[in-house]
């Protein structure tokens, strides 16, 4: 069974990786996995957080930052030691078969730190402001999609590493949005 899900995460990470490789593709997925690249919405989700919400935004930040900082520690420092399953660029047979897009690094491939990081603060926001702006539901979800698909097409991750980031992460959204509900109620 599980030999038949790994060859299933390698045929579906090729057909990825080197299936939908064009010049566009080439160009965009490695924006949309760096983080300097989406500072201007960070620092927009900052402004609009402490004009519109004054104390309440301050406590928002923190939980953002709360919701990284788990999602972070968990996918980095506890899952991925114990897993330690090699990422597909570092992966002997594999990596005369993907394209390398991107530099691959040293860490373990499962789970998905981006994957787990941003659905984790796509699921916080849209918890939190789902009610006064129903957009953010589709708009938050695809952006944590798009940086998690970019982490395959590049070819740093599996398609089970995102998908098993992308629970971890919903879960911690989940976990930190019911901790500010508890304590927005304070301020």
């Amino acid at each position: 069974m599980i030999e038949t899900l790994l060859q299933f995460d390698h045929d579906l990470f090729l057909r990825i990786n080197r299936g939908l490789s064009n010049g566009f593709f080439d160009w965009l997925m490695p924006l949309m996995r760096n983080r300097f690249f989406w500072a201007p919405l960070y620092l927009f989700i900052i402004i609009f957080c402490i004009k519109e919400y004054k104390k309440k935004g301050l406590l928002i930040i923190g939980m953002i930052l709360l919701t990284f900082a788990i999602g972070d520690a968990f996918s980095s420092r506890c899952i991925k030691p114990f897993v330690a399953r090699p990422r597909p660029c570092n992966d002997i047979v594999l990596s005369t078969e993907l394209i390398h897009r991107v530099p691959c690094g040293s860490g373990y491939s499962f789970p998905s730190a981006h994957a787990t990081n941003h659905f984790g603060i796509a699921v916080f926001l849209i918890l939190i402001f789902y009610d006064r702006w129903k957009p953010i539901l589709p708009i938050g979800l695809a952006w944590a999609f798009v940086i998690s698909f970019a982490q395959i097409y590049v070819g740093v991750h599996y398609p089970i590493d995102t998908l098993a980031g992308a629970i971890l992460g919903t879960l911690v959204g989940l976990l930190t949005s019911t901790i500010y509900k508890k304590l927005q109620n304070r301020i």
